[in-house]
Parts: C-alpha cells; structure tokens; sequence
C-alpha cells in the first residue's frame, strides 16, 4: 500500500489523467479509435497506467485491496493488457484475474492469455482449472491457443500430455486443423518420436488435411537436428512420389533444416553445389543462410554468394539488404556496403534510418568524419530524414573521434527538429568541448539541456 501511495505521489496530475483514461475506456475499440490529440489524456498515459496497475499486481502483498479503491473500469482490453504485462508472474496473473472477473465477463482472448502464461511456468493444474472455467462460460479455445498448448508440452519432453491434448481437442471445441497437427508433430519431433511423427502424417493425409510449408519444415529440422540427413531427404523424395509435393523446394527446406540444427558448414556446401548447377535459393532460404553467417563474420562467403545468386536471376527483397549492409559495413567493406545500398535503392528500396546508419557508422569508424558528414546530408537533402537512434549514434562516434564541435552542431539539429537527445549525449559534448577550449560554447549546451529538461 505504501508503495501505492509513492508512485501515486510521483505522478501527480499527470496520473490523474491516466486514472482517468482508465475510467472512461471501455473497450479495445475505444482504445483504437479514440482521438489522442483532442483529450486531455495521451495513449502514453493509457499504457503507463497500465504499468502501474502491473507493478501492484505483482509487488503488493494484498492488491485487491489497492485495485478496490481506485475505482477503476474494467474490461477486456485492461485485463488483457495487464495479463500480457505480468506474464512473468504466474501466481500473480491467476489472483488479478479472479479479482477481475467479479468485476466483468471476460472473454476467451483474456482466458487464453492467462492460459498461456501458465503453461509457459508449468502450472498446468491451474491451466486446465481455467480451461474448466472457460467451458462453464461456453467459451471454446482457439486453434492458435491448443497448438501453443501443444508444443509447449513438446518443448518440456511431456509428449504422452500433447498426444492427450490433441486427441481431445474436439471436445476443446476446436478442429484437428493441419496447425494442430503440425503442433503435434513438433512436439513428436521434440522427443526424437520420429516414426510416431510419419504415422501422424500418414494420419493427417487420410483425414484429408494437405501437408504445408510447416508440415515438412518441422519434419526436416527434427531429422536435421538428430544428424540424419539421409532420412530427410529419403522423406522429400517418398512425399514428391506421392503426390504431396512441399510448398517450397526441398533442398531449402534441408538448408533451413541445417542451419537450424547448427550445421553450419553442410549448409555452405549445399548452397555451393546448387549455385554450380545454376540453381537459386529461395529468397527466404537465402536471407536464413546469410544472416547467420553474418553472425560468425564471414561476411566475404555472404557477399560472394549475394553476387553469386542475383547473377542467376535471383531478386534480393528488403532483409537480404537488412542483413547484408549492417554486416558489410561492421568489417569494414564501407565500398561494398555503398554498392548494396545503391542495388537496394535500383530495385525501388527506400533508404530508411537503419538501412543507411551501418555505412555512416563504418565511416566514422574507419576515420572518414568528412565522407560521413557529407552522406549524412545526402540523406537528409534526399528526403530520407534520420530519427532519433542515427543522431544519437553519429553524435556518440563524433565524440569518439575528438569532432566536438560537429557533435554540438547535430546536438542543436536534433532538437530543432523535435527529438531529444539522451543524457549522455549532452554529458559528452559538454566534456569534450571544455577539454578544447570551448568553454561559451560548452556553457550554450548546458542551458539547452537546461531548457529541454527544466532542470
């Protein structure tokens, strides 16, 4: 309670006006389509309110109480958000939402989020006791909640439990749909259960469910996983024969197979041997395969392969771009990360913020503060405004760098421009230009922060 009344006393007036959103909303819809701009309350107000409201739930020995007293309005979009806000705390979710529901009828969307929570701790009693509850209020469980159920049993090796799960989910209320199955599969799969696994599809296509992308994914990983590769394949091919051909290219789904199992380097080999017989990847098989190379820094292998695949007629989207030029840039190819850049841009790409940052960044790391600079108004003059992160960034390898007085001359650009720069950011300007000498200059920063934070 005490510590209620602190935060309360810290937030003054402005938790009067989130006491009040609360208040006066009264569904998701409202929150949707309620105008912001002509309240006197925000949508920051509405979800710091409901921050504190999840800082009671958890911290306070007795928060009945404290909830009691603040009146509040409740309904299934504070419920739900609350929930999704203490999902770490089990114990503390089930107690708030038995408190809750004296005060409304909740729906099924709140019921599977505390349903979700609770499988995710291991509370399983307690899951199937709110499962009964739902059913009291013929309410049914979604498609998308059973096969969360599902795999999370999988994920924590209780397969005999997601067999059981699956076999009732009829009397759940939901379809033995192909996402159910492929659930079930995975949770199979999880447990080495690789001939349960076959039997199940033999099931799933004799009900008449057509196997999708996920189908074989989760059975290529499960095989790839446990080392054999030759049954993967032996797989594919028996699918292809009979008539269920996968939605992709089989030896994609073997490189994602790989690289999700780690095997890394039999991943490599494959894309080699394809690009020598003029077959590409999938583009999303590419992006899979590039970034986590990327990771190990091996970006030459990805660069390679980049030129490799769009010279066979492959068309990068987007996350090839994503990936490739931050990667680039970091060992230093700030070249070959401009040579991306302009490839993206020629393919109808806008050049956003995190896009063009990397090779800026790279810039100053190598050294070359003027070629930054100048790119960095290029941007700007091309209409690609940077945000709040590329100014922070630049202003902090400014710093670095010993070139205080750009740093200061972005410090101002960015708050001419409405964002505020961090703390740190002012700290270390005003530090580096004092230690040059600067000292009006220096004192002109410190009465901007002054000015911006009222301090």
């Amino acid at each position: 309670m005490l510590r209620s009344a602190e935060l309360l006393l810290r937030y003054g007036n402005r938790f009067q006006n989130i006491h009040r959103t609360l208040r006066t909303l009264t569904s998701r819809n409202s929150l949707q389509s309620a105008s912001f701009a002509t309240t006197s309350v925000s949508k920051d107000d509405y979800f710091a309110a409901i921050h504190h409201i999840s800082n009671i739930v958890r911290r306070e020995v007795h928060p009945e109480r404290t909830l009691n007293r603040m009146n509040l309005s409740v309904n299934s979009e504070l419920v739900f958000r609350v929930l999704r806000s203490c999902s770490n705390s089990p114990n503390e979710s089930i107690r708030f939402f038995s408190w809750a529901r004296s005060h409304y009828i909740p729906t099924s969307v709140e019921y599977e989020e505390l349903v979700k929570i609770l499988i995710l701790h291991r509370k399983y009693e307690s899951m199937w006791k709110t499962i009964q509850q739902m059913q009291k209020q013929k309410l049914s469980l979604s498609c998308d909640t059973l096969s969360f159920i599902i795999e999370e049993y999988g994920k924590k090796g209780l397969i005999d439990q997601a067999v059981e799960v699956f076999n009732k989910s009829t009397s759940l209320g939901c379809k033995q749909t192909v996402s159910v199955y492929n659930s079930l599969l995975f949770a199979l799969c999880e447990g080495k259960m690789f001939h349960g696994a076959y039997a199940l599809i033999r099931r799933m296509i004799r009900k008449g469910e057509v196997p999708d992308k996920r189908t074989y994914a989760v059975l290529v990983n499960g095989w790839c996983s446990a080392g054999k590769m030759r049954e993967a394949q032996d797989f594919l091919e028996e699918m292809s024969k009979k008539g269920f051909n996968p939605p992709v290219r089989g030896r994609d789904l073997l490189i994602e197979g790989l690289l999700n199992a780690g095997y890394l380097e039999e991943a490599k080999k494959m894309v080699r041997r394809m690009t020598k017989e003029g077959v590409v990847p999938d583009v999303g098989t590419l992006n899979s395969l590039v970034e986590t190379i990327c990771k190990t820094e091996e970006v030459d292998f990805c660069l390679d392969m980049y030129h490799s695949v769009c010279k066979l007629g492959l068309c990068p989207d987007i996350n090839t771009y994503k990936i490739l030029i931050p990667a680039a840039s970091k060992v230093g190819r700030i070249d070959e990360a401009f040579r991306l850049l302009n490839n993206s841009i020629e393919q109808g790409y806008r050049p956003f913020p995190s896009l063009y940052a990397p090779i800026i960044k790279g810039l100053c790391r190598k050294g070359q503060f003027d070629d930054a600079f100048s790119f960095f108004s290029e941007m700007k003059i091309k209409g690609h405004s940077p945000n709040r992160p590329v100014y922070t960034m630049l202003i902090t390898m400014c710093g670095r760098g010993g070139r205080f007085m750009e740093a200061a001359n972005y410090l101002v650009e960015m708050t001419e421009l409405g964002l505020a720069p961090i703390s740190r950011c002012f700290d270390m300007v005003t530090d580096g230009l004092k230690n040059c000498g600067k000292h009006d200059l220096a004192k002109r920063i410190e009465q901007l922060e002054v000015s911006l934070r009222g301090v």
